[in-house]
């Protein structure tokens, strides 16, 4: 049984999380993951399940990551306290620390709620970077996969960190993996960032993206899905009254449906870049899924101002992909305010790869330039560069990046003018958003 990530459900006890850790005896358990726990992460999502379904509380044993998963399967791994659990998974989401001795202790966790009593037994002590392998193909898995047994499986890691892999990431370069949410990895040698601790972000891991650097993960809870959810509100008329009519066959219907599906948001693209910035007076927040970073909060809204009757659909969905970029500037000056540089952005995944007007609006609400990776699968890629590193075939995934990295296929640049208008802009989403959240934080 799996819980998607993308549930948001155990917000109460990420609340209780962050409550008792800021108070706990021994120190803040939260602070190498920004000191803000998330509903969205491992304990949270635990704890809810167990308070809310009973057949789970009284058949689950333990708990895994998809990601330590997967290898223990295809490695034919039958003893639970044998999976080979990864340092990306449990220093991002689990509260695993060297400094703690591993996970949270047994007194924080009964005290968190008693539900919990004996389970860090029964989960893990020791974790693995992913260029280390996990054991070879089982036999049932050689055979369904027409593979030798004889075949490396690696230890594994959330699929963002090893596309940042794939993407070639180098240290003080922000890795955006840009689909339907995104992910934003920065890389930086432990000598360099002198014990210093990034407020408001999702952790910073040794070894989670490079082993031997820090890893220091950010993103938002959504992006793409920003401009679908958008996309979704103007075709539901449509696509309603299409259903409706009787002057078009079964197949027909389908067709035009799929048509629109397919082709409006380049539509609204289009139509959105030849809309001036500042033209429209509208601006929006991102937080249609909640806030990933900085300083989770997925009991925020998403907002709109500045409407009036000369608002149309491209100029609202300009203000919405204004929004995302605001909302990925937020992260970088969180970073930079922290004292970590940004020297430059990588962009990768669906968005980076198929929509241009995002990424140039990106660039120029960042004022920086963006390379974006030639490869179409990146993050496959990286999983491949950490496998053949696990396998030997390369001492170090470093490596491996440098013989197996596809480079950059282009790079955007900001127009001056426009990254000047877009801090005004910039300014205006701020203020809107301390707003919105006080209101939220009242309950008004």
């Amino acid at each position: 049984m799996f819980i998607l990530w993308k549930d948001h459900t155990a917000i109460r006890e990420a609340e209780e999380i962050n409550d008792l850790s800021k108070n706990w005896k021994e120190g803040d358990y939260t602070r190498y993951v920004g000191g803000v726990y998330s509903s969205e992460w491992f304990w949270a999502k635990i704890l809810h399940t167990l308070r809310e379904d009973e057949q789970v509380r009284e058949a689950a044993w333990s708990w895994a990551e998809h990601c330590d998963w997967i290898p223990f399967e295809l490695t034919g791994g039958k003893d639970i306290k044998e999976m080979k659990r990864s340092r990306c998974a449990a220093g991002h989401k689990a509260m695993w620390h060297e400094e703690f001795d591993g996970l949270p202790s047994e007194e924080y966790l009964t005290a968190l709620d008693p539900l919990l009593a004996g389970l860090r037994d029964r989960l893990y002590r020791q974790t693995y970077t992913s260029d280390k392998p996990a054991g070879t193909l089982s036999g049932d898995w050689a055979e369904k996969l027409g593979l030798p047994g004889d075949v490396v499986v690696g230890v594994g890691a959330f699929d963002a960190h090893m596309g940042a892999v794939g993407g070639e990431i180098e240290p003080y370069y922000l890795s955006r993996v840009m689909g339907t949410s995104t992910c934003d990895m920065l890389v930086a040698p432990p000598e360099e960032l002198k014990g210093k601790l990034v407020k408001g972000i999702c952790g910073q891991v040794d070894g989670s993206v490079i082993p031997g650097m820090i890893g220091l993960e950010a993103g938002q809870s959504a992006f793409g899905d920003v401009y679908a959810w958008f996309r979704n509100l103007l075709l539901w008329p449509v696509d309603h009254l299409i259903e409706k009519s009787d002057r078009f066959s079964r197949e027909v219907k389908d067709e035009l449906k799929d048509e629109l599906r397919n082709s409006l948001l380049d539509e609204l693209s289009n139509a959105a870049e030849k809309v001036e910035v500042e033209e429209s007076g509208i601006v929006a927040l991102d937080w249609l899924n909640g806030r990933r970073t900085p300083d989770a909060n997925q009991k925020l809204k998403a907002a709109i101002e500045g409407l009036d009757l000369g608002s149309n659909a491209p100029k609202i969905y300009r203000s919405l992909v204004e929004a995302t970029c605001f909302g990925a500037r937020a992260i970088v000056e969180r970073f930079t305010d922290e004292g970590i540089p940004v020297k430059g952005i990588l962009g990768l995944g669906g968005v980076a790869k198929k929509s241009p007007f995002v990424m140039q609006t990106l660039a120029e609400v960042l004022n920086m330039p963006i390379r974006i990776v030639r490869s179409e699968q990146t993050c496959a890629l990286g999983a491949g560069m950490f496998a053949a590193t696990a396998a030997g075939i390369f001492e170090s995934v470093e490596q491996a990046m440098e013989v197996m990295g596809n480079g950059f296929d282009r790079v955007y640049k900001p127009d001056p003018e426009r990254a000047e208008t877009y801090n005004n802009l910039y300014s205006r989403y701020v203020t809107f958003g301390n707003v919105v959240e006080e209101r939220t934080e009242l309950g008004t």
